[in-house]
């Protein structure tokens, strides 16, 4: 909860900047797009950090550690070395049977495999994507958006910038967070 503190004092020290900036070297339309594309901007990035939390914690607590718990002979040196278990001995399949054939079978397993998974993993992070928070976040941002365009106030230049608030005030919290953390 700190981290979010830090990082919500970077948003508005970042924000507060170009505020100022619009106020003494631009107009008050300048203002308004930059501060109505990083509240548009803000909002979806919110809900998405909230959501993706939300379904990581909901699949942490339903994750079973019993099933995950294999090769209890490999010693701590050789889990910090190898921590997926890449380099593990597996039963090779001699040349001989290894015919074209075979090996379009092994293939076509392994496929269905990672289609299984992939399928899987996107029915469980579903929520992730499809999170009301960030449906009404893109939402507010295109009717911003559109708001602007209609009345003819629109500036793209200052609505990119408005938009691009979040992602540097990000980049400029990881730094400070960073730093600090080395300290």
């Amino acid at each position: 909860m700190n981290n979010i503190f830090r990082f919500a004092k970077v948003f508005v020290l970042v924000d507060l900047c170009f505020i100022i900036y619009c106020l003494v070297f631009q107009d008050s339309l300048w203002l308004l797009n930059t501060q109505i594309a990083f509240l548009g901007s803000l909002f979806v990035t919110l809900a998405s950090f909230l959501s993706y939390k939300r379904n990581v914690s909901n699949r942490l607590s339903n994750f079973d550690y019993s099933k995950e718990i294999k090769g209890d002979d490999r010693d701590k040196v050789d889990e910090i070395d190898d921590p997926f278990d890449l380099y593990s001995e597996y039963e090779e399949i001699p040349q001989e049977e290894l015919t074209p054939e075979k090996i379009k079978e092994i293939i076509k397993e392994e496929k269905t495999k990672v289609k299984k998974n992939s399928l899987k993993n996107t029915v469980f992070s579903a929520s992730g994507f499809v999170s009301i928070y960030r449906i009404l976040g893109y939402g507010a941002l295109v009717f911003g958006f559109f708001a602007l365009n209609n009345n003819k106030l629109l500036l793209p230049i200052p609505f990119l910038i408005g938009l691009a608030i979040v992602p540097i005030s990000v980049l400029v919290s990881k730094l400070t967070l960073k730093s600090g953390e080395d300290q």
